[in-house]
């Protein structure tokens, strides 16, 4: 299907919704960026219903698009710090904010009139939900059609081959001109010299055709022409490892990805439903039942890996980046569970957060608090852990406890689940829907339990001082003997009391389990290689938090494997920074409903010792072996931006683990091809 499929479908689509109908027209609307950046824009839906159009009012200025793919998400009002900083100037029923995917930055709107943002606000969310609920027949269509437009250069609705020879490049294949003028020809089949709509799609097959996949699917025909229902299950079963009611499953599959009625009455499979299965999410790795809750959630925190931001209100670098709640809410939304805030005194008496003696910009806490009022539950129901690093005043110190209480409310964790002196850390089934507050504590939980002691203001020693120090850091800074601290924000700390580390001999006899201690990553791995075994003792009872160095500026991360590997919970990572650390970690809690916690193998939460430098001491220590076959690869990005540029494609793959699992092979590349690539 090409533009005039897609058109059709789309008009489907847009038929009795009088907001799409709008958009179709256009709008002319306020982009914000800052209390003095409003320029006016006009704003316009494509007839694909997938692409949102804009240009300055001002005639000859170039256009601009984005898709509707790119849009995570719609907010209303004043639900930004740019909406808010113009919130005297514009009501908030005419302001909102389009919140993108990645690391690009919200699109802040201001419409004309409170019916005007109406419809956008409504018209853009019915464009998501229809591009969340499209089959996957309608994304290939929608892919395929997405190609054809970027060809069509002159807008005639039909491609001739100079055309095609620009697409081939900008799909990555450098393909020999007599072949592609062959493929050409053979796809023409009006003989006019062009090519459009079926005879499109024809091309497209042809160009994509998959030799590969159309072994694996003559390996299990009996006629190399279609799967019969039993054939399909024979693969489902041997293949895919799914042998619970796999007959049911391959006529779901059918009923999903087979494009041909005639093929769906004979309950079989065409090679093309085949390569739609296998290219859709049911074809993942993944395992499809640890999709969703899976694991036991009635244990001690301690047994559970968490998902964790450090300096969370940072958006950029660690130097002179921004600071925003937008931080916070990527965060929350990515499932994350453990953020941080670096609180200093600030104006008229309002704390303010951002990273201390740099230039970074600054937020207010209260807002923090806000935002995590609002967001922390949306993705997970499990609890938050609120890491503050407190460098208030006892006044300003009352005031983030006043902001605790007031704000959270009842999701804010006062005291222990039952009331009385635990014996284990809580589970964060008991947990459902608290926030918890990591920070420095007055005397113990043992005290506050019995009794509320008569003391406002307590001294926290500067061994506790010294528990979110980054004592490699560039901001190094001499340590005060003791700090003032109130007893309302000690009040808010149940489980989570920061104090030094002095050894595993110590922790073993004196720590208490509701007692966290922080190491910056050097510190980690300096300890991982002298006392791996007891770091993997002390974390099955208490919680740890590793947080990346001080002299990483630029908000790089630390491999999170190498502190997963001794059991450590909390471990803190730059999420607005992309990269195979980050990979890493989306990939651990992909798992398991993606709720930011997940169960930490029996190895590393029983009493037997383990080591993981030297994993054979383990009682029952059985190494598997794992064969990987790669098939190919396809619809390969471009990462090289030089014009007319060929990639030379080839596929990596490591394991990450214990030191003795750690491995890596990679294919051979293949020769400027980044459409189809067989490896």
């Amino acid at each position: 299907m090409t533009s005039k499929g897609m058109a059709s479908s789309s008009n489907l689509r847009i038929q009795g919704d009088e907001n799409l109908q709008s958009m179709l027209l256009g709008t002319v609307m306020r982009k914000i960026k800052s209390r003095t950046w409003k320029k006016q824009r006009y704003f316009k839906l494509q007839e694909d219903c997938m692409t949102i159009w804009y240009k300055s009012k001002k005639t000859g200025n170039s256009h601009s698009t984005f898709s509707v793919g790119d849009v995570e998400a719609v907010r209303e009002g004043h639900q930004s710090e740019v909406l808010q900083s113009i919130a005297e100037e514009f009501p908030p029923d005419r302001c909102f904010t389009l919140v993108f995917r990645g690391r690009r930055g919200n699109l802040d709107l201001v419409a004309d009139s409170p019916e005007e943002a109406k419809t956008w606000i409504q018209g853009m969310r019915k464009l998501i939900e229809n591009l969340e609920n499209m089959g996957q027949r309608e994304k290939l269509d929608q892919w395929i059609c997405d190609w054809f437009k970027k060809a069509d250069k002159n807008n005639d609705g039909r491609m001739n081959f100079k055309e095609v020879r620009d697409l081939l490049k900008m799909m990555n294949v450098d393909m020999n001109e007599h072949h592609a003028l062959h493929l050409f020809q053979m796809a023409d089949k009006s003989q006019s010299g062009t090519l459009e709509d079926d005879e499109f799609v024809l091309f497209y097959k042809m160009l994509t055709q998959r030799e590969d996949v159309l072994r694996l699917f003559q390996e299990f025909s009996g006629d190399g022409q279609k799967l019969s229902l039993l054939e399909l299950v024979e693969f489902v079963r041997e293949e895919q490892l799914q042998c619970e009611q796999s007959r049911q499953h391959a006529l779901l599959l059918i009923d999903r990805y087979e494009p041909s009625d005639t093929a769906k009455k004979l309950h079989a499979m065409t090679i093309d439903g085949f390569l739609m299965y296998l290219s859709s999410p049911e074809g993942s790795i993944f395992n499809p039942r640890h999709q969703g809750l899976y694991q036991d959630m009635r244990q001690p925190l301690s047994h559970y890996v968490i998902s964790s931001s450090h300096n969370t209100y940072l958006i950029e670098d660690q130097l002179r980046g921004q600071s925003s709640v937008e931080g916070y809410i990527r965060a929350l939304k990515r499932g994350c569970r453990c953020v941080e805030v670096d609180c200093w005194d600030g104006p008229s008496g309002e704390p303010i957060v951002y990273h201390g003696h740099t230039l970074t910009s600054k937020i207010f806490f209260k807002d923090v608090i806000l935002v995590l009022s609002n967001y922390a539950f949306k993705v997970s129901e499990y609890p938050v852990i609120l890491s503050i690093e407190n460098h208030c005043s006892v006044e300003q110190q009352r005031v983030m406890a006043h902001h605790l209480n007031s704000i959270l409310g009842d999701m804010l964790l006062k005291t222990t689940v039952d009331g009385k002196i635990p014996s284990r850390l809580p589970s964060p089934e008991e947990l459902k829907g608290k926030v918890l507050v990591k920070g420095k504590k007055i005397g113990s939980l043992e005290e506050c339990v019995n009794g509320p002691g008569e003391e406002h203001v307590g001294e926290v020693s500067d061994e506790d001082e010294a528990a979110d120090i980054d004592d490699d850091s560039t901001r190094r800074k001499a340590k005060k003997p003791s700090q003032q601290l109130s007893k309302e924000l000690s009040d808010c700390v149940v489980y989570c009391k920061s104090v030094h580390f002095s050894s595993f001999k110590h922790a073993r006899t004196h720590s208490k389990l509701y007692e966290i201690s922080s190491f910056t990553e050097s510190k980690a791995r300096k300890h991982i290689k002298e006392s791996g075994a007891e770091f993997v003792q002390h974390n099955t009872r208490q919680l740890t938090r590793v947080y990346p160095s001080g002299m990483r500026t630029d908000s790089s991360n630390y491999n999170p494997q190498d502190m997963w590997n001794v059991g450590c919970q909390i471990v803190a990572l730059n999420f607005q920074t992309a990269g195979m650390e980050m990979d890493l970690n989306d990939g651990l809690f992909s798992q398991n409903c993606r709720c930011g916690y997940v169960l930490k193998p029996k190895f590393l939460r029983g009493w037997e010792r383990f080591d993981p430098e030297n994993p054979r001491g383990l009682e029952g220590y059985m190494p598997l072996r794992l064969s990987i076959q790669i098939i190919s690869g396809q619809q390969l990005p471009k990462v090289n931006i030089k014009e007319g540029s060929i990639i030379d494609p080839l596929v990596r793959v490591e394991i990450h683990g214990v030191p003795m699992d750690q491995a890596k092979q990679e294919t051979k590349y293949i020769d400027n091809n980044g459409e189809s690539v067989p490896l």
